[in-house]
């Protein structure tokens, strides 16, 4: 499926929708915002930076204009939510706990104004209170997307389980920053930005296996994905499903061609059933506890 952000309805021209797991939408944000200050995107290596500040119509042009076409497909629509506060969000979740809205995925990577701007999921605190005011206005399938700019991502998984999430998304893009030695100024007009494509793949990694040792919710992996190859990785870290991002900026027909490298993997090492990989990395496993507590310790 798409990570949100990095699709649009146009992408129909390059991609078969109804191949895919999910439509995941671009983020919404319930209150009107223009985003961030330009330039919003930068060029790094391995990878891109941007600071788009996830601009928004609001919620009503978002239900009248954005989600219908997304509906037409027979692929399940999965609608993103970004807001400034725990009410904002559940307010969101309410007015979008539709029949055609599959399920809704809670960005919760975005800063929250009511914690001096730190992100929801850094904290597993914050990730218990925001969670559980949207789990308490919706009945909808609900998705937690963490973010890896934490200490004990593990701790914040627990939390959002806790709270009564059903899936995590895992996860967001890095913190960086990127300098133009020539002016001197930083490339994004937001000075810093989050950096995502191949890149971050390792860290991604590492924090699906540490989610999936922490939590018994299905976990959909995301960071740095581009072949059928890297989804696999994914897969056998823990995650039950993957998001594109970066890589469909590059090839919009990428994930059309992800979904024929996974038949092929499957066909080629005899596996008849592809949840079948989730979680078999072939790990020891007193060595893998030996990580997990130097993970933990060293949070």
């Amino acid at each position: 499926m798409p990570a949100s952000g990095c699709f649009a309805i146009e992408y129909a021209e390059a991609l078969d929708f109804n191949r895919l797991g999910a439509l995941v939408i671009k983020s919404l944000s319930p209150t009107c915002r223009a985003g961030n200050p330009t330039p919003r995107v930068a060029d790094c290596h391995g990878g891109m930076l941007n600071a788009i500040g996830i601009p928004s119509h609001g919620l009503a042009y978002y239900l009248e204009r954005v989600l219908p076409p997304y509906t037409r497909f027979d692929t399940p629509v999965v609608a993103s939510v970004s807001a400034d506060t725990a009410a904002l969000f559940a307010e969101a979740a309410a007015a979008l706990s539709l029949p055609q809205v599959a399920a809704i995925e809670a960005n919760i990577s975005c800063p929250n104004l009511e914690a001096d701007g730190r992100a929801f999921a850094v904290s597993p605190q914050d990730t218990f209170e925001v969670l559980s005011a949207i789990r308490r206005q919706t009945r909808h399938p609900l998705w937690a997307k963490l973010t890896p700019n934490t200490a004990d991502v593990a701790a914040v998984a627990r939390a959002a389980e806790a709270a009564g999430a059903d899936a995590l998304v895992m996860g967001n893009t890095v913190l960086g920053m990127a300098i133009d030695v020539r002016t001197r100024k930083p490339k994004l007009g937001n000075v810093m930005g989050g950096l995502s494509g191949p890149a971050i793949k390792p860290i991604a990694l590492r924090m699906v296996h540490q989610c999936h040792r922490a939590v018994s919710l299905p976990i959909i992996g995301c960071g740095g994905i581009a072949t059928a190859d890297d989804a696999v990785e994914f897969l056998l870290a823990g995650a039950s499903a993957v998001q594109v991002g970066t890589a469909s900026f590059i090839d919009p027909g990428v994930m059309g061609k992800i979904v024929d490298g996974l038949h092929a993997y499957c066909q080629a090492h005899g596996v008849e059933r592809i949840q079948t990989l989730t979680g078999a990395v072939a790990i020891d496993d007193q060595l893998a506890e030996r990580w997990h507590r130097y993970a933990t310790q060293a949070a």
